[in-house]
């Protein structure tokens, strides 16, 4: 007989887990499936490992570069071992954390692979798991090109992870996200390293301003990159990868990252069996995240769009107090904050400059950089970069963009400023404590009000 459960949710990743800690909240009752470890990519195998692994390379490029402070210290090598022992030893305080949280919620957690079978029921094993609701969130993987198997000295970000030695040469196949990340790393590590973008430019979803800085700074760091070029092939043998491009040209490597997206995860789960309308593998929601079958509703990577932890956060908890009746806000997904943890740093919240001239129109749009060559923190920490703020003439700011070491932490502020439609002039009346990277946030809406003050006019 099936147990029966308000809500019964199929994974236990960020938008998993956050639904079933809200719903249970509001007094629902919660089944919570999870086939691997509570937490999903972003505790195990994403977010988390691989900011430990740059916050390392931080503290290599920190004390590689520590005569400039006027502090002697000699960098002697990367331990891989050790490294991941810090690494794991983060994941694994976290994962406590989360452990006792579900536990504290009165959550019924199942570890087991669920498959949908039925609209209201999950099926583990011989158990099956009834509610009035079921949610999907199961997630993505990572995703590799047609022909290029992954094995041996070809990985995607799992694999790569899991290394206990620091390669010589690493060729990198996407310049997005996870492709950037991994490429600063490495570098600080010690590695060589070259990343080839089929687009014309690195972090293509960004700002093109913030694409042309990290690009600098990475020519700067010596990370070389091809851009506008397709892969051919990549073959390997016991010693090495090579790499040959659409443009003829070669590059050979002792490993090769594959870092061209992330895809869903609902093949063989019986969604599409039971009536979940499916684009490409993707399941398709309607504003309120619910699925072409009424009563499913569907989160975080699986749903188009970004695929954040945060935005997976955001949507459970949407879901949870959608079904409470609480008449949640619905969530704009340009108003979700962006953050690129390579060196620099590159976050944004909003419009690119582009995406607002086409919604605005040419002439209703007005774009200011404040460089942060004029603000104090930034000069004592040793980083060049930018604020770029996007404006619709005379009406709010509808796009940030910022690059530069510790940019991220500026990313509140940021979506802030956006989601409540804030004016120059708004922002310009606010104090911003000195010396902070957070006073370049004030000083570009100071400039942008007309009244700049570490700025040229």
């Amino acid at each position: 007989m099936a147990q029966q459960f308000d809500v019964v949710i199929l994974g236990g990743g960020s938008g998993g887990y956050a639904c079933a800690l809200r719903a249970s909240q509001l007094g629902m009752t919660v089944a919570l499936i999870e086939k691997d470890k509570l937490g999903g990519t972003c505790l195990h195998r994403g977010c988390i490992p691989t900011k430990a692994l740059l916050h390392s390379a931080e503290v290599a490029d920190n004390t590689r570069e520590s005569t400039s402070f006027g502090v002697q210290a000699t960098l002697q090598g990367i331990d891989m071992p050790a490294v991941n022992k810090y690494r794991d030893s983060v994941v694994g305080r976290l994962y406590k954390g989360l452990q006792g949280l579900v536990k504290s919620r009165d959550v019924t957690y199942v570890e087991g692979t669920g498959v949908l079978t039925a609209p209201n029921t999950v099926t583990v094993g011989d158990e099956q798991y009834t509610g009035r609701t079921v949610v999907l969130a199961t997630g993505s993987h990572p995703r590799t090109l047609p022909g290029l198997e992954i094995g041996g000295r070809i990985m995607t970000s799992d694999q790569a992870l899991q290394l206990d030695w620091v390669p010589q040469s690493v060729i990198v196949l996407g310049g997005g996200v996870i492709g950037v990340e991994f490429a600063s790393v490495w570098r600080s590590f010690g590695s060589d390293v070259r990343i080839v973008e089929a687009l014309p430019r690195l972090v293509p979803s960004e700002d093109e301003a913030a694409s042309k800085a990290l690009e600098r700074a990475f020519r700067k760091r010596k990370i070389a990159f091809s851009t506008g070029v397709r892969l051919a092939s990549a073959t390997q043998d016991e010693h090495q990868v090579t790499v040959t491009l659409e443009d003829g040209t070669s590059h050979s490597a002792d490993l090769l990252l594959v870092a061209v997206g992330r895809g869903p995860t609902t093949e063989g789960m019986g969604f599409a069996e039971n009536g979940v309308s499916l684009d490409r593998g993707w399941v398709t929601v309607d504003g309120h995240l619910q699925t072409s079958v009424p009563g499913v509703y569907a989160v975080g990577d699986i749903v188009p769009g970004l695929q954040l932890a945060h935005r997976g956060f955001a949507q459970g908890i949407y879901v949870a107090e959608h079904l409470a009746g609480l008449e949640p806000a619905p969530l704009d997904e340009a108003g979700i904050p962006r953050v690129t943890y390579c060196e620099p740093e590159v976050a944004s919240v909003g419009l690119t400059e582009t995406q607002a001239r086409e919604k605005y129109g040419d002439d209703a749009v007005t774009a200011y950089e404040y460089n942060l060559g004029g603000n104090g923190k930034s000069q004592i920490l040793g980083t060049a970069g930018f604020i770029k703020l996007v404006q619709q003439k005379d009406g709010p700011v509808v796009g940030i963009h910022m690059v530069g070491s510790r940019m991220g932490e500026q990313i509140g502020e940021a979506e802030l400023i956006y989601n409540w439609e804030a004016t120059p002039q708004d922002v310009a009346s606010l104090l911003h404590a000195h010396p902070t990277q957070n006073e370049a946030l004030g000083e570009a809406h100071l400039a942008l009000a007309g009244k700049p003050l570490h700025a040229h006019s």
